[in-house]
């Protein structure tokens, strides 16, 4: 009988196990490059654990976020983070705080994004016209004027800013929902690269004469002299500890519980509970941690005939299931290069493949003309990429988060593989005199894609002049002609 009570005991407690986690993990830095040397060795997010007997107070606490900061810089704003660096007690609890503070009569806090967090805004004194852009192709710009008291969600991996529309000063207070949210801004992060992104990728990429991005990058901190070797040796390692039962081991573990059961004749409710217990607990390893969304935001709503489920999806009897719904069919053809940036990206999600819906992966073919095809910058705000070179030569690279915004980046021939990190901005560019074909695969069946350009001067309706001209250190009618570019309208 009491053996009974523990199996019902160790039964809750794996169904807790299953329910408190589930998803895979995002990861709490922008990468975690393995190595073999120990004595180097970190752990994901960068930090160990303090014996929790020891821990007190002062590990979970911060003074002084009600004081206020310097806006005097040219974007005239100034952000006091607090995460897992500055509060120890935050390691491994997913959240984090910011205290943002705006100079009077435009003060911004410029174009960013946060790769690894949602963003929810609290006005505390001043007025802010805030919004974020969605992913293409759609680039909806979301907008709002707040006051004190207003509040403000801004989608994971989003392009998104605020500014003061008024004379007087501004203070907001934001969570984010990670330890080490992230933060790249863009106009840094493509102009103030280091080493710099090759000033043919962005005069491409942005439609700009090469003096003015040479300009750019100067007013950003990038260097445009040549770099000889594009490869960076990288040195963080993590170890983790290994799983002691996997989830295929746990499920036949479960089956031979039942089968020993049966052939001895033994109570097999008992045997059950223990299988049962061994089941669950093998889908708490098989996912941990909260799911990353697969669209830009679910917006909640009452009315139920108007509902979808999150991916947007409904799933069809399995026994219907054909090899159909698996294939795909014409993915060696080559596609139309003619246009501005002379690439063309075809996308094999789960709207081409209706059998990708809730396994986490997509493909893509990237064709570029010769002579400077480009795949411009840009971001998945939900998935990693990992890119094969099929034929020609590409210049390919990422640009890490603030404060470094270091580029990393390299001259990958027929055969190479490249891996972009969740998030990040990242680009490739024909080298060669030929055309090139890449084919990627993407950690999910609907990775998101926000082309930097498109979205920044091509938002619907557009982005504030205001904020862009400050933004990129730029005149208004410059950013009126790349609003007319990229199909905003700045009327």
């Amino acid at each position: 009988m009491k053996f009974a009570h523990f199996l019902v005991a160790l039964v809750v407690l794996a169904l807790a196990s299953s329910i408190a986690t589930a998803g895979d993990p995002s990861p709490l830095q922008d990468f975690c490059v393995a190595i073999n040397d120990p004595k180097a060795a970190v752990f994901v997010n960068g930090k160990f654990c303090m014996d929790p007997k020891l821990a007190t107070a002062k590990d979970f606490s911060f003074s002084g976020l009600n004081i206020p900061r310097d806006t005097g810089n040219k974007v005239g704003s100034n952000v006091t983070l607090l995460n897992v660096d500055r509060i120890p007690g935050l390691n491994t609890l997913g959240i984090s705080l910011a205290r943002i503070d705006y100079a009077p009569h435009g003060g911004l806090n410029p174009p960013h994004t946060h790769p690894r967090g949602t963003e929810i805004l609290v006005v505390v004194e001043g007025t802010l016209y805030v919004g974020f852009v969605t992913s293409n192709p759609d680039n909806r710009f979301i907008s709002k004027v707040l006051y004190p008291g207003d509040v403000f969600v801004f989608p994971i991996g989003l392009i998104h800013f605020q500014l003061n529309i008024a004379k007087t000063p501004a203070v907001a207070f934001a969570g984010l929902s990670s330890q080490n949210p992230g933060t790249i801004t863009i106009a840094n992060a493509v102009f103030g690269s280091d080493p710099p992104i090759s000033p043919d990728v962005l005069a491409k990429a942005f439609q700009l004469d090469s003096k003015i991005v040479s300009y750019l990058q100067k007013q950003f901190g990038g260097n445009n002299k040549v770099n000889g070797d594009l490869s960076i040796k990288l040195s963080t390692l993590y170890f983790r500890p290994a799983m002691i039962i996997t989830a295929g081991k746990a499920y036949t573990v479960a089956a031979n519980i039942i089968l020993a059961g049966l052939s001895s004749g033994i109570d097999v409710g008992e045997h059950f509970l223990v299988a049962f217990a061994f089941c669950i607990l093998a889908s708490s390893f098989a996912s941990a941690y909260d799911p990353s969304p697969l669209q830009d935001f679910c917006v909640a709503i009452n009315d139920t005939k108007s509902a979808v489920f999150v991916n947007g999806k409904f799933c069809k009897d399995p026994k219907l299931s054909v090899a159909n719904d698996f294939f795909f069919s014409g993915l060696n053809i080559r596609r139309n290069t003619g246009n501005q940036v002379g690439s063309n990206v075809t996308l094999l999600n789960v709207d081409q493949i209706p059998g990708l819906n809730t396994l986490g992966i997509s493909l893509v073919r990237i064709d570029y003309a010769p002579n400077g095809g480009l795949n411009p910058p840009h971001v998945h705000p939900r998935a990693t990429e990992i890119l094969l070179v099929l034929e020609g030569t590409l210049y390919a690279g990422f640009v890490t988060s603030n404060p470094d915004n270091r580029l990393i980046a390299k001259v990958l021939n027929r055969g190479d593989v490249f891996v972009f990190p969740f998030g990040l901005i990242h680009f490739q560019f024909n080298v060669a005199k030929t055309n090139a074909v890449a084919i990627a695969s993407l950690s999910s069946q609907n990775p998101g894609v926000i082309t930097i350009a498109n979205a920044v001067f091509g938002s619907n309706p557009p982005i504030n002049l205001d904020v862009l001209t400050r933004a990129f250190q730029l005149g208004k009618n410059e950013v009126k002609n790349l609003q007319k570019q990229f199909g905003g309208d700045n009327k």
